[in-house]
């Protein structure tokens, strides 16, 4: 890419829905002419880390009814969950179609025929467009691939990658239990498939630095990813970094730190890669720390102006 296309393509992530990075929604209305909201599915999943095949207890961070409406769960089937969902996205999001989503653990981490009839009975409810299966990297093989491949002629399917931290002892530390090398395999296997990839990091762990947590954002280059969520650390009840977090507190970001270095990260940052998440919040009553006392709305307005008062953009300083 040379110096002009790079300005360019920063000129274009500037009117992404009057903001200044490649947005999710400028993206979904673009692809489909029409507004597009995500449906979150619980399958009742664990992960390799939880059940013993890696070890126990899950990443140190990790509650999952962070995420989870209150309106479904695990004992609900894939179409009543879709069923308790869409009412609530049309009154709140006025919209017609929808993205199956799930999201609650590991959701490729089962038989492959089970998985099958799970992803089909979503993707069969009227007015679903899309998959987005969110996943660890040894949760995905071969055959799991060729299914989903040809699944992606019929709906536009992505698969959510937690990365998390591309550092081997920021994983360790967080129990993760897997590599930064077995993401990378992972992503370079699904692209072969020509299925679009998303990436989940998170950025604020107390063991590493701000520099270790730029170089994190900006492996979505090399990685190739077609879609970015980026979430600040939380401290949730009910997890293991919530009993550590009591028994000595550790520094978390501020909102205008984290701002500060989100904005660095979109500025490396390929323009075309999609940014889905820049923030991630949870529900009051189990949210330890940190408090902004801001919601999404407020700290995307911040970033929003935080990039305004830089004059810069997605991809302003990025080189292929």
């Amino acid at each position: 890419m040379t110096a002009n296309s790079t300005t360019e393509a920063g000129n274009q992530a500037k009117i992404c829905l009057n903001r200044r990075y490649h947005n999710y929604n400028y993206y979904l209305q673009n692809l489909y002419g029409e507004k597009i909201r995500k449906v979150s599915l619980h399958g009742g999943f664990t992960c390799p880390n939880r059940d013993g095949s890696k070890g126990h207890g899950g990443c140190i961070y990790c509650n999952n009814d962070s995420f989870v409406p209150h309106y479904i769960n695990k004992e609900m089937s894939i179409p009543l969950q879709m069923e308790a969902s869409i009412p609530f996205m049309i009154d709140r999001y006025d919209v017609q179609k929808y993205i199956a989503y799930f999201q609650a653990y590991s959701n490729t981490y089962d038989e492959l025929e089970k998985l099958k009839r799970m992803y089909e009975q979503a993707i069969d409810y009227p007015n679903v467009v899309g998959l987005d299966i969110g996943t660890r990297s040894d949760c995905v093989d071969e055959p799991l691939l060729e299914y989903l491949a040809r699944l992606n002629e019929r709906v536009h399917v992505t698969l959510e990658y937690g990365i998390e931290s591309i550092h081997n002892l920021s994983l360790e530390w967080m129990n993760r239990g897997h590599n930064y090398e077995s993401v990378v395999k992972a992503v370079e296997l699904t692209k072969q498939y020509g299925i679009k990839v998303a990436g989940h990091i998170i950025l604020g762990f107390p063991i590493e630095t701000p520099e270790m947590m730029l170089q994190t954002g900006l492996a979505a280059n090399d990685l190739e990813l077609d879609f970015l969520k980026i979430h600040q650390l939380h401290v949730v009840k009910g997890t293991i970094l919530a009993k550590r977090f009591k028994d000595e507190a550790f520094p978390l970001f501020q909102a205008d730190e984290y701002i500060e270095l989100v904005a660095d990260v979109l500025e490396g940052l390929n323009p075309d890669i999609v940014i889905q998440r820049l923030f991630g919040d949870a529900p009051d009553d189990i949210l330890i720390a940190p408090k902004w006392g801001y919601n999404i709305p407020k700290l995307t307005h911040l970033m929003d102006l935080e990039l305004s008062q830089r004059d810069t953009w997605q991809g302003r300083l990025f080189r292929s």
